[in-house]
């Protein structure tokens, strides 16, 4: 074990040691062991320094949506009241999402005060009930027993006819989206409303 560790550390060290002369070259030395040519190197400076601090600058300020359930490629924050049909933001922790609490983005669907009614149904197929959900008398979505995996999926049941202040029924048109239709209104303190860029 000590042998393996000795060889691997000669092999690191090795190749440490001829990093200076091979960046030497790539930046436009005439040969390994020649100086680099200052020119080539504020070149290079004046590159990649720009479109470094550009990239550290926009990458906070965007998030890439990665779910076919929202009409969006690539979203930013947008500070304001949130409106009905918004784009919203929140990290979601549930057991369906994984391990880790990922962060999501739905439509802001149904606000506080507006009626919600949730009327069952029996399934069209398999078993189970679908779960139909109205917010002002118009159509949300529809809350399915199974998943596409087959696995068991309980629909949210409104406690009261009307969401409650502070929360805020989030979703999307699409048929399978995993929403406030199985886990219920989201808090308005855990989103960030969002634009669409993309």
């Amino acid at each position: 074990m000590l042998l393996l560790t000795w060889r691997a550390g000669n092999r690191v060290w090795r190749e440490l040691k001829d990093l200076p002369l091979r960046a030497a070259v790539a930046l436009g030395a005439a040969g390994p062991g020649q100086p680099p040519r200052s020119d080539q190197l504020f070149k290079a400076y004046g590159i990649v320094l720009p479109i470094g601090l550009f990239a550290w600058w926009a990458m906070p300020q965007i998030t890439l949506v990665m779910t076919p359930s929202i009409d969006a490629w690539v979203v930013h924050r947008s500070p304001g009241p949130i409106r009905h049909g918004d784009l919203v933001s929140f990290l979601l922790s549930d057991p369906l999402a994984g391990p880790k609490p990922v962060n999501v983005t739905k439509y802001a669907l149904c606000l506080p005060g507006d009626r919600i009614i949730m009327v069952e149904k029996p399934a069209t197929l398999g078993r189970g009930w679908n779960g139909w959900y109205y917010c002002n008398g118009r159509l949300m979505g529809i809350a399915k027993p199974l998943s596409r995996s087959g696995k068991a999926l309980d629909h949210w049941r409104p406690e009261s006819p009307h969401i409650p202040d502070g929360m805020i029924f989030v979703g999307s048109r699409h048929p399978d989206g995993y929403d406030s239709r199985y886990y219920g209104p989201v808090a308005i303190e855990r989103l960030t409303r969002m634009e669409k860029l993309l």
